[in-house]
This record gives structure tokens, sequence and C-alpha cells, in this order.
């Protein structure tokens, strides 16, 4: 007997601003699906993703949730009015023998629960937002961009949580090894419709290019049916005109057909003028000891950048990568050590804060008054890499249009955000790039075309990212950051740096390829012991013990208060359920490990 889906959506519309975002919507969330929902910036992802959330209501259809089925939503600005802490507010709603899975999920996301709500950043705020979610563990997830603000480590952790769970989850994220690891479905926002295919994100740019080209070819076909029906009326309708009305009316409606096709948004004019050329050496540093509220940086560094490098550097949030980066630009000082820069620098930075962006202002006045581009006030012309241009013609290269320019930043989603900070950069000229998480929020269309303009860049790049997918496709080095003042510096991306170091120290578990690309003798060892997903859940088994282990430590010290079964006897009933539950799971697991592990042997 099939099992009742969780969420269902039929022919919901929904209007802003006087446009439709989407007409005669319908869609079906099985239990146990997990789904990539991908489209262009602006198209409505994370719009559709608060109707099925119910915190968006449509002006018509119907939004049903299975009864007694709990569905979760990760909030990108979250509310936490009344919170003292972070860990307060990711705890609310949580029974007390639930809270310890607070603080589990806090040392994942690596975030302080006993942060104060009013400092904290808003990559703090959005992990706690997450940490809620993950604790609640309801039975239909959705999640928008949670990897945002998350370093590659906490990333891995969140990837092998989504692998093991058994709830249903649909993920909007612009990491593409992240959405290839774990979504076997693919949503995805087209001009208003939403198509669904049973593959994951890994199949999902094929699908995509081969429904563009059959639109184009029935376009194409159209348009000389089109033809031949006009070639037709010029040629004898005067004659013709009482037998052949209904004709005339056939070829006004193919006319009202065509103009009624929606045009596929196009790329962003999007380039770099690499501008006059830099000297052969960019920078050499030598020695470099730098050590920061008590942190070591970096050791005894030493690098030498040279023109047309493209060098990542990685490592856990708070480490220092741009510490670093800012030291050999000379705008940190080292404790020791010397920084020499090359000649003829012009240096262009992309501020993963977005800093450079003024929220109240337009998108047009953000360009307007930018002394960098050589204008200020209400002008309306820029400087595009030495070329006059109108404000608005500019912006519509980047794929904003006229009312959009005159609508404030704060407008915009993160994507469009991303996309109006990239204009700013590229109206100028530069042979030096730094690009610090440059990705984030960007659509899969935008990122393509970021990474081959990269590649034509005929200056330098110094790259912060926790893409793994987008170091793997731009970095020609990588510098990675392990903490204690260690910065060793690998040949090639993400990629080449794990195979030469035999393993990471962030990651406890690689999926961020497909399958059929997996290293052929891992491929031949599992086959001469352990099937595939045995092999799987044998590398899976001691994450899944460990987490096991701190459960039950969590629960012993809880069942510890003397007070517990006085004051709380349920709490204390349920708690002591909840202990023998992961007892006995973690005896099974164990059995499982060791008679995996006899197999492969």
């Amino acid at each position: 007997m099939a099992k009742a889906p969780l969420l269902q959506l039929s022919d919901i519309a929904l209007t802003f601003g006087g446009d439709p975002v989407f007409e005669d919507l319908s869609l079906v969330v099985q239990p146990g699906d997990r789904v990539a929902l991908v489209g262009r910036n602006g198209s409505g992802k994370s719009t559709l993703m608060k109707v099925m959330a119910g915190l968006v209501l449509p002006d018509s259809g119907t939004r049903t949730a299975a009864p007694g089925v709990q569905v979760g939503y990760m909030e990108q600005d979250p509310s936490m009015a009344g919170f003292a802490t972070l860990g307060d507010y990711a705890a609310s709603g949580l029974d007390i023998d639930e809270a310890y899975k607070v603080d589990m999920v806090a040392e994942g996301l690596k975030f302080d629960p006993a942060g104060d709500v009013n400092t904290a950043s808003g990559g703090e705020r959005r992990r706690a937002a997450l940490a809620k979610l993950m604790a609640e563990a309801p039975e239909l997830m959705l999640l928008d961009e949670p990897t945002n603000h998350l370093d590659i480590e906490a990333i891995a952790w969140l990837e092998n949580e989504l692998k093991t769970t058994r709830a249903a989850f649909v993920l909007i994220s612009h990491d593409r090894a992240f959405l290839r690891a774990l979504t076997r479905a693919t949503l995805w926002i087209d001009r208003g419709q939403v198509r669904r295919a049973e593959e994951g994100f890994e199949h999902f740019e094929a699908w995509r290019d081969k429904i563009w080209e059959e639109e184009d070819q029935q376009r194409h076909k159209l348009n000389r049916k089109i033809k031949a029906e006009a070639r037709w009326a010029v040629e004898g309708i005067s004659a013709r005109r009482k037998r052949n009305q209904g004709r005339v009316r056939a070829l006004q409606e193919l006319r009202a057909e065509r103009a009624a096709q929606i045009t596929r948004q196009g790329t962003a004019a999007m380039a770099f003028d690499g501008g006059s050329t830099s000297g052969k050496k960019v920078v050499e540093a030598f020695g470099l000891t730098k050590t920061f509220d008590g942190k070591s940086i970096v050791k005894n560094f030493d690098l030498t950048v040279q023109r047309g490098d493209r060098i990542a550097f990685v490592g856990p949030n708070g480490v220092g990568k741009t510490t670093l980066i800012k030291m050999l630009l000379g705008q940190v000082a080292p404790d020791e050590g010397i920084v020499k820069l090359g000649t003829n620098l012009d240096i262009a930075v992309f501020d993963q804060t977005r800093a450079a962006l003024n929220e109240d202002m337009t998108l047009w006045e953000n360009l307007a008054n930018d002394p960098e581009l050589g204008v200020s006030g209400k002008s309306d012309q820029i400087n595009v890499r030495g070329t006059p241009k109108h404000v608005v013609g500019y912006l519509k290269e980047f794929l904003f249009n006229e009312a959009q320019a005159r609508a404030p930043v704060r407008s915009l989603s993160g994507g469009e955000k991303a996309r109006l900070l990239l204009a700013r950069l590229m109206a100028r000229e530069s042979n030096l790039l730094i690009l610090d998480e440059p990705t984030n929020d960007l659509d899969i269309e935008t990122l393509d075309l970021l990474q081959d303009i990269l590649g034509e860049y005929e200056g330098t790049v110094l790259l912060v990212s926790h893409d793994r997918d987008f170091l793997d496709r731009v970095a020609t080095t990588t510098i990675a950051m392990e903490g204690n003042g260690q910065a060793v510096v690998y040949a090639g991306g993400w990629t080449d740096y794990r195979a030469q170091r035999g393993g990471d120290f962030f990651e406890a578990k690689e999926a961020s390829k497909p399958l059929a690309k997996k290293d052929k003798k891992a491929e031949k060892k599992s086959a001469s012991g352990l099937s595939f997903t045995e092999k799987h859940r044998l590398e899976e088994l001691p994450g899944v013990i460990d987490q096991l282990t701190a459960e039950i430590t969590k629960l012993e010290e809880l069942l510890a208060d003397p007070e517990l079964f006085t004051k709380h006897p349920v709490k204390f009933q349920k708690a002591t359920d909840a202990l023998v539950a992961r007892q006995n799971a973690l005896s099974d697991a164990e059995e499982e490990w060791l008679m995996l592990e006899e197999k492969a042997g």
C-alpha cells in the first residue's frame, strides 16, 4: 500500500507586486524524498519553500500536510526576540530530555550556544536556526541555503547527518558537491513553472539542457509555420477571403502563441578586465608569523605568488584565512617576517559581508556613488573599464530590470546582491582579484559563468571559499590553514589537496563526486570483500557509534540529577526510555561494525 504524501501543493497561484510568481503550481513530497530545489536567482525558490512551510499564503490553491507530520523550516533571518542566548533559541520547543541535542548539533555546526543573540553575527544566527531544525528532527525538513556561513568541516558534518537521517528534505543550495552527495530528485523552477525529475542534482544540467533544446526546436518549427502561413496570406488572401477566414484566424492564433512564450533569462554579461599587467612576481612572503588575540595564525610561512596564479585559502571559520590575505597585501603587519608586493598592482576586492553595498540606497545609487568607478552624486553614467555606460543599461547586462534599478538593495535576494557586487567589481580594471566567499547565494548558471571568466582572467586571483566544486574548477594552488599556525601549500584544487594529504582534517567522509567517478582501486577492493552499500555503511558506522555514545553520556548526566525523578517524573521516564533505546542501538551498531569489519578482512 502506497504511503500518503508528507506534503502536497495543489493549483497554487501567487502574485507579488502585480507580477505572477507561480500559476497552477502543484507538487508532492513523499516520505523519504531527498529533493534539490533549483532555479535562477529571483525565480522564487525561497518563496516556494515558504509556501511549503505554510509561512506564505498563496492567492489561490491549497497546501495539505499529512496528519501528525511536522514540517520544519530553516529560517534565513530568524527572530530571536525574548531569547538571551543562541542555545535558548535553538532549544525552544524541545523537551528537557531532548535539549542535549542542541549541544551536539552546535558542536557539529561550530557555534557557541551560550552566545548572546544581541551580538551574534548573521552567520551565527543562521547556524542557530539550522541547529534548532536539526534538533527538532521533523518528518520533513525545508533547508534554504544551509551551507552558507559554514566551513568545509561543518558542511561535511551536516552532509553526513543528512545522509543518515530518515526524514525527508527539500534543499536549496549553491554547493554542487553538497547537492550531488545528498539528492535523489530535483525540482526545477523555470519561468514560473515547476518541473520534477526523479534523479538527483548530478543529472540536472543534462536534463535542463535537453528541455531547452526541445523548446528551441519547437520554437523554430512554430516560426517556420508562421512564416509559411503569412506568405500564403500575403500572396492570395484577397481572392480567398471568404473561404479562408478560419486559416487567417489560425495565423493570428499562431502569432499569439509565439507572443505568449516566455523567453528564457539569459546569462549576465560578466567579464573581468585584467587592465595593465602586473609584475611577474605579485607577492613574496618570507617567514611570516602572526598571533592574533592569543591565537597563532601562521608560523614561519613562506609564499611566492606569480602573475596568473589562482590561489585558494581553505580552513575552518576563524582560522585566519582573511587575516593571512591581508598580511600578503600589506594591510596587516606580521609579528615577524617580510612581505614584498610586486609592481603595478591594481587590486579589486569581493567582500563576503557585502559591506560595499548600502542596503538603504537603490541599485542605481550604489553604482552612481562609487569613487572607484569615477562617479558620484546622481550621475546616470558610470565608467565601465574605460567606457562610459548608462547605469540602467549596465544593470540590465547583469539581469536587473529598470524597476529593480530604482529599488533599494535590501529588496534583493542574496544571489542578486552578490550579482550586484560583481557588477561593481567588474566595472573597474584590475590585475589582482581578492574573492572572499564569492559563491554564496549565486545560482548555478552564474557560478558557471564566473568560473569561466576567472579561467580567462589575465590577472592573479586570491580566493577564499568553502565550495569544493568551485575550488576544483578554479584553483591552481591550495593553501590549507590547519590551525595552530600551520599553513601548508598544495598544488591544485580541493581534490588534489586531499589526494596529496592522504585525506584531510576537514571531512569525515567524502561524497562530493558521482559514483561513476569513484576510484577504480576502491571499487576493486569493495568488490572483493564488501558490496558498495556495505562498504559505505562500514565507513559510516564509527560516526554513528560516536554520536550514540555522546547521546548516552548526555542522558546519563541528565538522569544523574537526584531531583529529576521527584520534580519531573514524566521527563525522567522519557529520558530513561531514551537511554535504553540508545544503549540498544549502540550495541546493534557495534555488532554490525564488527561483522562488516570481519567480512572486509
